[in-house]
C-alpha cells in the first residue's frame, strides 16, 4: 500500500505542529541555560548567591513555559531546565540562601 511522505517542515527545533513559537523557545532557551548555570554553581560553596538566583529564576521562567508552551517538545525541555533550576536553587539556599553574607 502506498503511502504519501510528508516532510517536515523543521520551522522550529522544539515545534511539531510547523508552526513557529518564538515565545516557547526563548522560555525553553532561557530555563535551560539558568538550570544548567545554577546547578553547576550549586557545586561550589562559595557561590551560593548566584546559585539561589538563578534557580529562582529559572523556576519562575519554567513555570511560565509551561503554562504558555504548545508542544510536547517544548515542555520536556522546560521539564529538564526546571529540574536543574530547583536543585541548584534548592543547594544554593542550603550553602547560605538568597541573602545569606549580604545582609546581616
Amino acid at each position: 500500500m502506498a503511502q504519501a511522505m510528508r516532510r517536515d517542515p523543521g520551522h522550529s527545533l522544539f515545534a511539531t505542529d510547523g508552526k513557529p513559537h518564538p515565545l516557547q523557545d526563548t522560555l525553553v532557551g532561557v530555563t535551560l541555560v539558568l538550570g544548567v548555570l545554577s546547578f553547576v554553581t550549586a557545586q561550589f560553596h562559595d557561590l551560593h548567591l548566584l546559585s539561589s538566583w538563578t534557580g529562582l529564576i529559572g523556576i519562575l521562567t519554567g513555570a511560565y513555559g509551561q503554562f504558555v508552551s504548545v508542544t510536547t517538545r517544548e515542555r520536556f525541555a522546560l521539564i529538564v531546565g526546571l529540574g536543574a533550576a530547583a536543585v541548584g536553587f534548592f543547594l544554593g539556599m542550603a550553602h547560605g540562601g538568597l541573602f545569606g553574607g549580604v545582609i546581616g
